[in-house]
């Protein structure tokens, strides 16, 4: 009795916030084709109302799942992201039979995508988006989007590599020798196809030779040359190897 009038309130709130015309002589689908035209028309504010009164009035429909999809996508266009997040999530929770399920899942990505923040700040929503646009990737290998989401996990691995990068430049400016290479490690490993990657080589090599760990030293070069051939540094780093290994007699 208590849920149903709340829910009698929440509705007669939506429809007394929505434009003049009167939802509540629509049929169902004529709801939704009028909720569809608002946000195909911009008007994202009415648009949420009516994807929220859909969702209310007809829970378990042929069309719940087309009002849940848009709106989440209401929530994304409005730059709402978090919303967004909430409301992909529970079609892909509630609805997991949908046809919106994939492109749910590669828009629940997309808006942590867009809440990645710089890569000096903390990389929480980072990590999540590259968790959700591999799921994506793996449960949706034949979507024509995969190659977008490989593009963007590029991009967000590129940022964490960024950090962890400067990290280390830190570390080194401070002369924190030991700490310093062992960020540009983390980064040469973990984030091996990253732009950072090979500065990451670069610089432990030299903090390396400077340390007199020569070993340590040719195996980072030799590993620096064998991943990047091409890389401006190739062939600075064939000289470094050359001076090494007639040094030590190899």
């Amino acid at each position: 009795m208590i849920r149903g009038i709340i829910v009698s309130i929440l509705l007669f709130t939506m429809f007394a916030c929505s434009p003049s015309l009167n939802t509540a002589q629509m049929t169902m689908q004529e709801h939704l084709d009028y909720a569809m035209s608002l946000y195909e028309d911009e008007d994202y504010q009415y648009a949420v109302t009516e994807f929220q009164a859909l969702i209310l009035q007809y829970p378990g429909s042929a069309i719940n799942d087309d009002a849940q999809f848009y709106l989440g996508m209401t929530y994304f266009k409005k730059g709402q992201y978090l919303l967004a997040v909430y409301e992909f999530s529970k079609l892909i929770r509630d609805i997991p039979a949908s046809e919106f399920v994939p492109e749910s899942q590669y828009m629940l990505a997309e808006s942590y995508y867009e809440l990645s923040p710089h890569y000096s700040l903390d990389q929480q929503y980072t990590k999540k988006a590259i968790d959700e646009f591999q799921a994506f990737i793996d449960f949706f290998p034949t979507n024509d989007k995969v190659e977008d989401a490989e593009q963007k996990i590029a991009v967000l691995n590129d940022k964490l590599a960024e950090k962890e990068y400067n990290n280390a430049v830190i570390y080194e400016r401070m002369e924190y020798y030991r700490a310093a290479t062992k960020y540009y490690e983390e980064v040469a490993e973990i984030y091996h196809d990253s732009k950072y990657a090979p500065l990451a080589l670069y610089r432990r090599a030299n903090i390396l030779i400077q340390r007199n760990e020569t070993q340590d030293a040719i195996t980072d070069i030799n590993m620096f040359l064998s991943r990047y051939p091409d890389n401006e540094y190739a062939p600075e780093m064939k000289e470094l190897l050359e001076k090494l290994q007639d040094n030590d007699g190899i």
